[in-house]
């Protein structure tokens, strides 16, 4: 039905495809195989997606999140993508900003800026004034954007539909994958989510044990004006982190600042991802702000993962895995993360974990890019065939912008040494929570539960061991491929053994015949032993298994 639907848009992808890799595609056509897709190089993929529009901007930065489906030459250039376009005119904007609003625009707000501050592919923000005098700033939906959105996404899944019948869409789930991402475009249509997800991010992180939280800040949501179209927030004050100027302390104040802040961007994420369970996903450059009052903001929550507490539990041992270089244990844990039933040869697994920690053996702390490891990992378990959940993407991704801001911000920070202090701290929130007096108790309760139980347990195990009414129900794999050759073997004996017997017999009578019908029965045996003998001889050389 896509097929149909989207004429118009298949013309304009296949002339962007051939006008941005004609190499690619004459060798796609000429020598590619429908079972064996190849992507285009890493730069034309970035060009063609480009050309596309937002919409598959926003494809291929999702799939720069995705480190288990793609290698690191496309993980690094999708990574640049960004979804900067030019400003809708402000006639248009105003257009939409009128019909979102209750009240009249001149009765909400005292002055707007026409000219954006900001502008992406779904959405641009101006800064402007409401009536009692607060600033704020006012996220609107691109006109129209929804319909282009909508359009695109029938194409996206009808595409994926038809790759998911090779065997490249089946091992790596295309249709997940495109099902995750029209979802979370969808979602990024729906200003009020995003100002739901901003408010929880501001509630987690209002208070810790880890950091300050006066010194961190998220934009507090207006509410009464935020509609699915527009977004009404404070409005900060700062400029992008890498840009702050913090010349006018002395030296020393200077480095004590950056390594203040720095420490504070890792204990704020480091919460949201180990300890929250739900974590602000793209803290680019651009959405980590120094503010006026000294202070770091985290903008834009359109993008967000979460965690559930096993996989943050399996994340905190392979933290220290990882600090340790322990290959065996990165393997059995990556194998926790899998949700593929596929089987894996682990001694391959553990053997490429070793040779890729085997490079950091010698090497300082201060030297290991730790979010460059975590994608080494994600990329050995997708050469193994394990499919990860999609959160590793993003964990990874998240990880990865936070300690690249982090080394341009403060080039002598120590991402190990700010990690070390907190992991024992995880373990213990782990194990025992929030109220370890709680936990302790709950644990006792079972341990009881378990000692009350067990006794009654042993006894019925024994009780029916003795009256040998247990029964023990073995599944071993190959079992039954084993029993059928053994029974075509008995069975192929039992035909010789017969066959023999035959002709035996007819000798015997042959050799006694008297009569004329001793010889009729001595000809009828020879002539079936005759008939039983060549069906066997057939059988065995179609088996193919005569050698």
């Amino acid at each position: 039905m896509f097929l149909t639907q989207t004429v118009p848009r298949q013309r304009e992808i296949i002339e962007v495809v051939l006008r941005n890799g004609w190499d690619y595609m004459r060798r796609l056509l000429t020598g590619g195989k429908a079972d064996q897709p190849q992507l285009p190089t890493p730069a034309v993929l970035k060009n063609i997606l480009v050309d596309l529009g937002p919409v598959y901007v926003k494809l291929g930065q999702l799939l720069s999140t995705r480190p288990d489906l793609l290698s690191a030459g496309y993980i690094e250039e999708l990574s640049t993508l960004q979804d900067e376009v030019p400003p809708v005119p402000w006639s248009e904007v105003e257009v939409v900003l009128r019909q979102q609003l209750k009240r009249p625009l001149e009765e909400t707000f005292n002055t707007i800026n026409h000219i954006p501050v900001a502008a992406g592919s779904i959405a641009q923000t101006h800064r402007a004034t409401l009536a009692d005098g607060r600033e704020v700033a006012l996220k609107v939906q691109r006109p129209g954007i929804d319909v282009t959105i909508a359009q695109d996404i029938a194409l996206i899944q009808g595409i994926a539909d038809l790759v998911a019948r090779t065997d490249f869409g089946q091992n790596y789930d295309i249709k997940s994958t495109a099902e995750e991402f029209t979802k979370a475009l969808e979602a990024e249509l729906d200003f009020k989510r995003e100002a739901g997800f901003t408010d929880q991010l501001r509630r987690n992180l209002s208070q810790s044990r880890w950091y300050d939280p006066t010194q961190i800040v998220v934009a507090e949501i207006n509410w009464d004006l935020t509609t699915e179209k527009l977004l009404v927030m404070e409005w900060l004050d700062g400029v992008p982190l890498l840009l702050a100027d913090l010349s006018n302390e002395n030296p020393e104040d200077a480095v004590a600042k950056r390594t203040a802040i720095t420490t504070l961007l890792f204990r704020v994420f480091f919460q949201q991802l180990y300890i929250d369970g739900f974590f602000h996903a793209d803290p680019h450059p651009g959405n980590l702000f120094y503010l006026t009052s000294g202070r770091v903001a985290l903008l834009d929550c359109g993008m967000v993962g979460r965690l559930d507490p096993r996989t943050q539990q399996i994340l905190t041992e392979m933290l220290l895995a990882i600090v340790d270089l322990d290959a065996q244990r990165c393997a059995q844990l990556t194998l926790q993360l899998s949700d593929s039933a596929q089987p894996v040869i682990l001694s391959r697994l553990e053997n490429d974990y070793d040779r890729m920690l085997r490079k950091y053996y010698n090497a300082s702390l201060t030297d290991i890019n730790f979010s460059q490891i975590i994608y080494e990992i994600l990329q050995i378990a997708r050469n193994n065939t394990i499919r990860l959940p999609s959160n590793m993407g993003l964990y990874a991704k998240t990880l990865a912008n936070l300690e690249g801001v982090a080394r341009t911000f403060n080039p002598e920070v120590n991402l190990f040494a700010e990690i070390k202090p907190l992991i024992t701290d995880l373990f213990r929130q782990q194990l025992l929570g929030d109220n370890p007096v709680r936990s302790l108790l709950r644990t006792a309760l079972d341990i009881k539960s378990l000692s009350l139980q067990s006794p009654r347990q042993i006894e019925l195990f024994l009780d029916r061991v003795t009256s040998e009414t247990l029964q023990w129900n073995l599944s071993l794999q190959g079992l039954d491929g084993m029993r059928r050759t053994m029974d075509d073997a008995a069975n192929r004996l039992s035909f010789s053994i017969l066959v023999g017997s035959l002709i035996m017999g007819a000798a015997i009578i042959s050799s006694q015949a008297q009569t004329s019908q001793l010889s009729f029965v001595s000809s009828v045996l020879f002539a079936a032993a005759s008939l039983l003998g060549l069906w066997l001889i057939i059988s065995i050389l179609r088996s193919g298994r005569l050698r």
